[in-house]
């Protein structure tokens, strides 16, 4: 049974108490009774207002079923359809032009585009993975990836493939600081003469500083392209100095400039142990001293945070900073957690307590370390909100956290996620509520898809999952988002992010392919390591951003809300058995990949083989857009419920066999009757009245069911 203390009024849970009293509030200057007081009156005052804005979420909802319903088989009018959304408030009138007035933004956000992690806060050896990805080895990752177009064949050193990691990079050098002369694979010795690089730079401002050893030996040389900088290592016993002609040991980049450490749909928190836990790591994280001890080759490591860079540039010691600027992300306003009872008997809102708590954690950087923030600010990234008054109760939301934990007014900058269609046909509006504090907008496509699915379950069957991008409203709705965010005044102020590469073992294609992001005038795009971090940040050596953004916002705006409200229904599609199963299939192992580690293990992201076994990173949004997948072809008789039970039941097997090596895993086959296949189930077939078509409260539900019967 949960033990549970009374104080301000509330029921708070004795562990997530004791966290905060013991581990939290010594050292700051917000003292119990503030917290507590304060948080009893956040929930008293804002919790009536958060479940107000979900039943409009649903009222809303219900007016655009019953309009779909109300006018099947007429040919959709995009024009129609847009008179009637504004009609309902659903669409609202744009503000005037007007720009952001975010202050103290440290340069990450600002100005310096480059790739950003998303990372499991539950998960310390991923955090601090994660923050250390500031720097990483573009040797080992070419190296031990399929970047140069296939895999080390063993662990065992290969001299031919270090020669092929060695040619690329060099060739990748001659595009990104280029020589004045001729080309870094003839270099054999790189000097410093009166504080300039030998052999000279074609743009010798590029060479910005260097280190050498106790005998005056070069060893270091920082270079920058694009705000970004590289770091050349000069060291003959190297690890593959030896085929090298100018005995470079390594190349290392600066990869992950930011990081979100993710409170939302990466991990699986659905009570006071998991709270505490994801605060835990978090205030590790703030104070500097987070540790995971592991072992390796029959030796035990500390994994720590990294320490800063230094180097010299005409007798002067200089820094960079030697980790990722982190932000937290908060979950949406939808869910609950029975870790706090208000004082009017309410499951306390889980974003008012990841609001209150996260900054309160953060206090310790602003108050003692000043590792992470040098400007003095506080990042949240805020999910899944619909539209501009969702917007406005975040700005509320923060403002009371700001007052009642003694900070100055709009400390906390706000990330706003464009992941559900009422916040993309109102984006403009959404910035304006926030335009003080925001400091971040980021399109997610798994979201926004299974939103726009739920939105429009009544219009008619939807296209396959994988024709969605193919969809007219996907080009319209990234380009808005950067189009929208330049009008707003976010370039040199706040970021603009594009969305997830998810295959983590297929670098090569991520090369090809992931250059797209900042050729978008994206200023960040997410990857799923520190590895792909490091290959991503030489796209952005290659492209320069901010111009890529002069150039988009010289030209205007790209697209209307006709092309963003096109519905992407599947028009006079008549699929063959075998085409209908094998999507119903694929669909079904993707849910029950991710479902049975979520529910059995409380594993909230991690790569899941596909239907094909090839490695995929999955979190809550893309079990999203499967289940709602399937949920509407359910919903207008494409398939029936008979055919997905029979494929949930087929691809349970499969994904037990994919997982056949977990000591910890429990297999759904043969009875089909755990946990974790019914909440998989209850997804796909209740999956049209869940709320949204959000999947939090069948697994939170399941996952909770779960947990008891194992005390």
């Amino acid at each position: 049974m949960l033990n549970r203390i009374s104080v301000a009024g509330m029921s708070v849970a004795d562990e997530l108490f004791d966290f905060i009293e013991s581990q939290v509030l010594p050292e700051l200057s917000v003292t119990s009774d503030q917290f507590w007081t304060g948080l009893s009156k956040l929930t008293s005052e804002l919790g009536p207002k958060n479940r107000a804005l979900l039943a409009e979420r649903e009222t809303m909802q219900a007016k655009i079923d019953q309009w779909h319903i109300n006018n099947r088989g007429e040919k959709h009018d995009p024009a129609k359809y847009q008179a009637f959304l504004t009609e309902i408030g659903y669409i609202v009138a744009e503000p005037d032009e007007f720009e952001i007035s975010t202050k103290n933004v440290d340069p990450e956000i600002a100005s310096i585009p480059g790739p950003q992690l998303v990372v499991p806060i539950m998960n310390a050896r991923y955090a601090l993975n994660a923050a250390n990805a500031r720097w990483g080895s573009l040797y080992d990752a070419m190296y031990g990836t399929n970047a140069i177009g296939d895999l080390p064949l063993s662990a065992v050193y290969n001299a031919a493939r270090g020669k092929r990691v060695i040619a690329w990079t060099k060739d990748y050098l001659d595009r990104v600081v280029p020589l004045a002369q001729g080309s870094h694979a003839k270099v054999d010795r790189y000097k410093i003469i009166n504080d300039e690089l030998a052999p000279a730079l074609a743009y010798p401002e590029q060479y910005v500083g260097m280190n050498q050893n106790d005998k005056g030996e070069l060893t270091e040389i920082f270079l920058q392209k694009n705000g970004l900088h590289i770091i050349i290592k000069v060291d003959a016993r190297g690890k593959i100095g030896a085929v090298d002609t100018a005995d470079v040991n390594d190349i290392s980049l600066e990869s992950a400039v930011s990081v979100i450490m993710d409170c939302e749909d990466s991990v699986a928190a659905v009570d006071a142990a998991d709270k505490v836990l994801a605060y835990k790591n978090w205030l590790g994280l703030m104070r500097g001293d987070l540790k995971e001890r592991f072992t390796k080759s029959d030796k035990t490591f500390d994994r720590l945070l990294n320490n800063d860079l230094f180097y010299t540039k005409s007798g002067k010691n200089l820094k960079l900073k030697g980790r990722a600027l982190m932000l937290i992300r908060n979950v949406g306003h939808l869910m609950t957690i029975p870790a706090v009872i208000d004082r009017d008997g309410f499951e306390i809102g889980e974003g008012l307590l990841d609001a209150i708590c996260t900054t309160l954690i953060a206090m310790h950087d602003l108050d003692q370390c000043k590792r992470n923030s040098l400007y003095g600010s506080i990042y949240v990234v805020k999910p899944k909100m619909h539209g501009p008054a969702e917007v406005a109760f975040a700005d509320e939301i923060f403002t009371a956290v700001e007052r009642i934990l003694g900070l100055a007014q709009n400390t906390v900058k706000l990330g706003i996620m464009d992941e559900e269609r009422r916040t993309s046909v109102n984006l403009k509006a959404c910035i304006y509520e926030a335009k003080h504090r925001v400091a971040f907008i980021n399109t997610g496509f798994l979201d926004r898809t299974g939103d726009e699915i739920h939105t429009s379950m009544e219009a008619g069957p939807m296209v396959p999952k994988g024709q969605m991008k193919l969809s007219p409203w996907i080009n319209a709705y990234e380009d808005r988002n950067v189009d929208i965010g330049l009008a707003c005044g976010f370039q040199g102020k706040a970021q603009i992010g594009k969305g997830m590469w998810a295959m983590p073992d297929l670098m090569s294609e991520m090369l090809v392919q992931k250059v797209g992001h900042p050729k978008s005038g994206a200023t960040c795009a997410w990857v799923p390591s520190p590895t792909a971090a490091t290959l991503h940040a030489t796209h952005y050596h290659e492209v320069d951003v901010l111009e890529v953004q002069r150039n988009i916002k010289a030209k205007g705006p790209r697209w209307g809300l006709k092309e963003l409200l096109t519905i992407p229904l599947a028009q006079g599609s008549n699929w063959s058995p075998d085409e209908l199963m094998q999507e119903v299939e694929n669909n079904a192992q993707g849910i029950l990949g991710y479902v049975v580690r979520w529910v059995d293990n409380g594993i909230g992201c991690s790569k899941v083989p596909d239907i094909h076994d090839v490695g995929l990173m999955e979190d809550r949004a893309t079990c999203r857009i499967s289940s709602q997948a399937l949920a509407n072809w359910l919903h207008h008789g494409v398939i029936d419920r008979e055919m997905v039970m029979a494929a949930m039941k087929k691809m349970a097997s499969v994904v037990d066999g994919q997982n056949v090596d977990d000591p910890l895993y429990t297999p759904m086959a043969p009875n089909f009757d755990g946990t974790a296949f019914l909440a998989a189930c209850d997804l796909v077939f209740d999956g049209r009245i869940q709320p949204s078509g959000y999947t939090e409260p069948v697994l939170h539900r399941r996952r909770l069911e779960l947990k008891v019967s194992q005390t």
